[in-house]
C-alpha cells in the first residue's frame, strides 16, 4: 500500500454540534457526507435525509467526500434536523434525565382530604365478584389491594391503570379466569413483574403494559397462547422475544415508542395479526416473514430508520389497506417499485372512499402513507 493510500484511508476526528451537544466522530477522511450522515443516525435519531450538515457556512453535499469538502482533522460541523424526520420517539438532544411518569390533568386523582390510601367500601368485594370487573384506575395505589386476590376465579377484568403499582406478584395466578389485565402508566420496572404467576393466566386475551419502564419481555410471554391484544407502547424495550411467535391468536400488537432495533423472524408465525404498530422505534429493517401475515390490515412504521420493506409485503398481505411510513427513509418513489403496489394502492383508496361515504372521516384529503421526497 502506498503512502498516499494510507493517508487517504486514515481516520480523522471531527466534532458535530447538534442541539447543545458536541458529538465526537472518528471516520475515514475518504468517507462521503452521506456515509457520515448514516454514522450520525444512531447517535442523533435523525434520519439521513433529515440531516443538513454545515461546515464554514456551507451546506455539505451527500456525494462529496470529507476530503473534497475540505473537512480535516479537528473540524467542527453543525447539524440541523428537519422537523419530524427522526427515528424513535424524538431526536436525541441533551443527555436524557430520568423523570417520573407525568400524567395529564384528566387522569389525576385527588381526594378532598388528600389521603393517599383508598377508602374501602363495605360492599366493594361483593361488587367485584358479582360483575367480574375490578376497576381501580387512578386510585393512588402503590400495591394491588389484598381483596383483589379474594376475588379468585370471579375476576374477569383487572384495571389498575395510572397508579404507582411497583409489584405484580405471583399471587396474581389466583385470578385464574381473568381475561383482561390493564397495568398502564405505573412506572413498572422489569423486576417488579413475577412472570411465573402472570404466565399462568391461560384465559388472558388482553394484556396492557403501556407507559411503564419495561426494558425486556421474557420468554414466558409465549405461554399466554390465548392472547389477542398485546399493548407495550411507551416503554424502553429494545427487542421482542422469539416466543412471541407462539401467540398464534394475537390480533393486535402495539409496541410503538420504544427502542426496538430488530423484529424476530418468528413474528411471521403470528398468523392472526390484524394490526401492528412499531412506529417510533430504531428499526433499520424488517424480517421477510412479515409477508406471512396474510390477515394484516394495518401496519404502522413511522419514525424508524427503515430503508426498505420485505419484498413480499404487498404481494402476500392482501388484506393490508393501511400503511404508515412517514418520517422513514422509504419515500413514495421507493414504495411504487414494490411488486403488488398497484393492488395495495387500489385497496387503500377504496377504503378511504368508503370512510368518506359513511362519514367515518371528515376530510377528503388522502394520506399517501409515506413522504414524497
Amino acid at each position: 500500500m502506498s503512502k498516499d493510500d494510507g493517508e487517504s484511508s486514515a481516520d480523522i476526528n471531527i466534532t458535530v454540534k447538534f442541539s447543545g451537544r458536541s458529538i465526537p466522530i472518528s471516520i475515514p477522511k475518504d468517507s462521503t457526507i452521506k456515509q457520515l450522515k448514516s454514522h450520525l443516525q444512531p447517535l442523533t435519531n435523525v434520519l439521513p435525509r433529515g440531516q443538513k450538515l454545515i461546515f464554514k457556512g456551507k451546506l455539505l453535499v451527500d456525494a462529496m467526500t470529507l476530503k473534497e469538502s475540505e473537512v480535516m482533522n479537528g473540524a467542527k460541523l453543525m447539524l440541523m434536523a428537519s422537523q419530524g424526520l427522526h427515528q424513535g420517539g424524538s431526536p436525541i438532544l441533551k443527555e436524557a434525565q430520568t423523570r417520573p411518569i407525568s400524567r395529564g390533568k384528566e387522569t389525576e386523582y385527588k381526594r378532598p382530604d388528600a389521603r393517599t390510601e383508598i377508602v374501602m367500601e363495605k360492599d366493594r368485594l361483593q361488587r367485584w365478584k358479582t360483575t367480574g370487573v375490578i376497576a381501580l384506575a387512578d386510585c393512588n395505589l402503590k400495591a394491588i389491594p389484598n381483596e383483589v386476590w379474594d376475588c379468585g376465579s370471579s375476576a374477569r377484568v383487572l384495571d389498575v391503570n395510572n397508579n404507582s403499582i411497583q409489584d405484580v406478584p405471583n399471587k396474581i395466578s389466583c385470578l385464574n379466569s381473568i381475561q383482561k389485565l390493564f397495568l398502564d402508566g405505573n412506572g413498572i420496572l422489569d423486576e417488579a413483574i413475577q412472570w411465573e404467576g402472570l404466565a399462568s393466566l391461560k384465559y388472558l386475551t388482553v394484556l396492557s403494559f403501556t407507559r411503564n419502564q419495561l426494558m425486556n419481555l421474557p420468554s414466558a410471554l409465549g405461554s399466554l397462547i390465548f392472547l389477542r391484544q398485546l399493548h407495550v407502547a411507551n416503554n424502553k424495550l429494545t427487542s421482542l422475544p422469539n416466543e412471541i411467535g407462539m401467540l398464534s391468536r394475537l390480533e393486535v400488537l402495539k409496541a410503538n415508542n420504544n427502542r426496538i432495533t430488530t423484529v424476530p423472524a418468528c413474528i411471521g408465525e403470528c398468523s392472526s395479526l390484524i394490526e401492528v404498530d412499531l412506529s417510533a422505534n430504531l428499526l433499520s429493517e424488517l424480517p421477510d416473514t412479515l409477508g406471512n401475515l396474510h390477515n394484516l390490515k394495518a401496519l404502522h412504521l413511522s419514525n424508524n430508520g427503515l430503508k426498505s420493506l420485505p419484498c413480499t409485503l404487498f404481494k402476500h398481505c392482501l388484506q393490508l389497506a393501511t400503511l404508515d411510513l412517514h418520517n422513514t427513509e422509504i419515500t413514495m418513489d421507493v414504495l411504487r417499485q414494490f411488486e403488488g403496489w398497484e393492488e395495495f394502492d387500489e385497496r387503500r383508496r377504496s377504503k378511504h372512499q368508503k370512510q368518506l361515504d359513511f362519514r367515518v372521516v371528515s376530510s377528503a384529503q388522502f394520506d399517501e402513507g409515506a413522504d414524497k421526497n
